[in-house]
């Protein structure tokens, strides 16, 4: 009976060592910045709930059906910045349908009055924060993908369903670009040279180009 060497066990053990410390790291820093934030902005959270539900009838979240790691779907929360019959507010306007395809958010008939200030400045993506407590998303990740954009393009991605999606991530700070080839090799890129540094300095840029276009 051969054996396998002694050094090939090593390194595997080694392997899975340092994985699971990662891991651990990821969690250890996710739940670090997520718990104190949300109890800071708790009183904001409850404001814009009631401003939903004043502005217009609906759910004051909205829910995205996603894929996670292994695979795994889960709901991904977000305030609600859309009227229940948007496509119909939509459809109606032929002029603005034409703009929103073009990429002019600021036409949209969809958006609610409070939903249009939300995603001015961000604030519709806050709840996500508790994706980040139930462990189906991190800080720092991937972008999200449905099914549908799995199938997609999850071939181009390699270790896609390996990590959590996350809040903000490589792609989001480097441009946002509309181009899919782009977005593929940034989210690759992250997931072959993660590190906790890594996971920290992009942390750092999504707050300076949130301010940044806010300004």
């Amino acid at each position: 009976m051969i054996q396998a060497p002694a050094t090939n066990k090593l390194d595997t053990f080694t392997a899975i060592t340092t994985r699971r410390l990662n891991r651990w790291l990821k969690l250890g820093l996710d739940y670090t910045l997520t718990l104190p934030t949300l109890m800071l902005i708790a009183p904001l959270l409850l404001v814009l709930a009631v401003l939903i539900r004043l502005d217009s009838p609906g759910p004051v979240l909205y829910r995205r059906r996603v894929v996670g790691r292994n695979g795994r779907e889960f709901d991904a929360y977000k305030f609600r910045t859309m009227y229940l019959d948007g496509n119909d507010r939509l459809i109606a306007n032929r002029d603005q349908w034409m703009e929103v395809m073009q990429g002019d958010v600021n036409s949209d008939p969809r958006l609610t009055r409070v939903g249009r200030f939300l995603r001015r400045y961000g604030l519709d993506e806050l709840p996500r924060l508790f994706n980040v407590l139930n462990r189906t998303m991190s800080l720092v990740g991937p972008r999200m993908m449905t099914r549908a954009e799995l199938l997609k393009f999850g071939h181009r991605l390699d270790g896609y369903c390996s990590v959590m999606p996350g809040l903000t991530g490589l792609w989001q700070v480097s441009g946002h670009s509309r181009r899919v080839d782009d977005r593929i090799e940034l989210e690759a890129r992250y997931i072959r040279d993660w590190s906790l540094g890594m996971d920290v300095q992009i942390l750092i840029q999504s707050v300076v180009v949130a301010f940044t276009v806010q300004a």
